[in-house]
């Protein structure tokens, strides 16, 4: 009984029952505890030491993990001039983060068309124009864009100034880039390139690269929206002419007809003032003449395109403002159906937007358009051509140039088969996107 009630145990041969005795019962106990919690550490001596080293193995790898994948950032100047010369300056940029081994840091894009005012380039943030979020979730991977927010240090910065004239080569900028993607300079947690718009940028990259980049790049749902409203006009105006020319026997076969899927063609109408001033420009320059069309000789290729059936819409693609020539929808084959803007009711949705959401609108209805039209020396035409490429590319369809293809495109500068123009792909092969670019013809078929 006194065993059970611990008031006879005997520990290493003492009596418990003695309070001097049970002062040494807990301290042996406090003794083996310590020996079982903090063996492990019991080599570097001592339980100071042994804490030191705890909280050291606990926050070292937590600090390196810091450090390793502390985000870094990319910066670079407004995004200038076109529609398109902006997105080819944005994937060049998005591109040189990539080299970098950098986030970019979402730029500024311009709403405004001005070459040389400045302060009239009308700033407009890239989510305004393009999907952010999407952006990043497609290109997760390749290319990732951030706000300005994430930035902790707005401090730590390294300018980087892009050299400029015929003595900065392209090996020089690619050994600029390279050496500002080590050390020291690339402990910086931002760099931030100074000087010339990344359209002017010297290019390092090639074509499948900036495809990608653009395959990420979607409209904001306003512009879409607003697109589709120009698209439905484009078929609903077909499905008509369609129905007139057809005279249906039976009213189900007419209403059958009027629900079915209506082509039409989009041409890039480049006979503005100021493309004509620089076509001739690049004519003179590289010594050829297929590079500015005559408005004549658009409407004659177009009118030659074979295959095509009729009566079929030709929405022209055309900066109205920029355009002096009022007769743009005189003269064109029996069965091709001209509509601009005005003509087909539309210009409404055009004008209460800035110019970069304007071309962005002819941009998406030229793109789903079932035959494509344009230039090969204009940067709206080449970038149109590169997506209804691309777009075939990933259905599989070896075969990019001709009617009988998903998506076909023509160059009208250049003759083709019959007087009509030469089939147009974009050539995904090629080393540098610089054959797309002003200044340069490519047309791959």
């Amino acid at each position: 009984m006194d065993l059970w009630h611990c008031k006879r145990l005997r520990f290493f041969g003492l009596h418990l029952n003695s309070l001097g005795c049970k002062c040494v019962a807990l301290v042996v106990i406090v003794l083996v505890l310590r020996a079982v919690l903090i063996s492990p550490f019991a080599g570097f001596g001592g339980i100071e030491q042994s804490k030191l080293i705890f909280f050291r193995n606990n926050s070292l790898p937590q600090n390196l993990q810091l450090h390793i994948g502390k985000q870094k950032f990319l910066e670079v100047p407004q995004i200038i001039w076109g529609l398109n010369n902006q997105k080819i300056a944005f994937a060049r940029a998005c591109l040189t983060a990539r080299f970098l081994n950098r986030t970019l840091l979402m730029p500024s894009l311009s709403a405004s068309l001005f070459y040389k005012e400045i302060d009239l380039l009308q700033p407009i943030s890239f989510d305004k124009v393009f999907q952010f979020e999407r952006f990043n979730c497609l290109c997760k991977g390749f290319v990732q864009l951030s706000h300005f927010t994430n930035v902790s240090n707005r401090s730590d910065v390294l300018e980087l100034q892009k050299g400029s004239g015929r003595k900065w080569t392209v090996e020089k900028d690619l050994d600029q880039l390279t050496q500002h993607s080590k050390p020291p300079y690339d402990e910086y947690e931002t760099i931030r390139i100074v000087g010339k718009n990344p359209f002017l940028w010297h290019d390092h990259w090639p074509v499948k690269d900036y495809a990608k980049i653009f395959e990420c790049l979607a409209f904001v749902d306003e512009l879409l929206k607003e697109a589709d409203k120009v698209v439905s006009k484009i078929r609903e105006i077909g499905r008509q002419a369609r129905h007139k020319s057809e005279q249906p026997q039976n009213g189900l076969e007419s209403e059958s007809r009027l629900l079915q899927y209506v082509p039409y063609v989009a041409v890039h109408l480049r006979i503005e003032k100021d493309w004509m001033i620089h076509c001739k420009k690049l004519e003179q320059r590289f010594n050829i003449s297929e590079i500015c069309s005559s408005k004549e000789q658009i409407i004659e290729r177009v009118g030659n395109i074979k295959g095509l059936n009729h009566p079929t819409v030709v929405y022209l693609a055309v900066a109205d403002s920029l355009l002096e020539d009022n007769s743009i929808l005189d003269g064109w084959k029996e069965g091709l159906l001209p509509f601009e803007k005005k003509k087909l009711g539309v210009l409404e949705i055009y004008q209460k937007h800035p110019y970069l959401f304007k071309s962005a609108i002819d941009y998406e209805v030229c793109s789903r358009s079932d035959v494509f039209v344009g230039n090969s020396f204009s940067t709206f035409s080449s970038l149109v051509v590169l997506d209804r490429t691309q777009k075939m590319i990933n259905m599989g369809v070896s075969k990019q140039c001709g009617m009988d293809v998903r998506w076909p495109s023509y160059a009208y500068n250049l003759p083709g088969d019959l007087d009509g123009p030469c089939p147009w792909a974009t050539n995904m092969s090629d080393s540098s996107l610089q054959v797309i670019s002003y200044g340069s013809n490519h047309v791959s078929c």
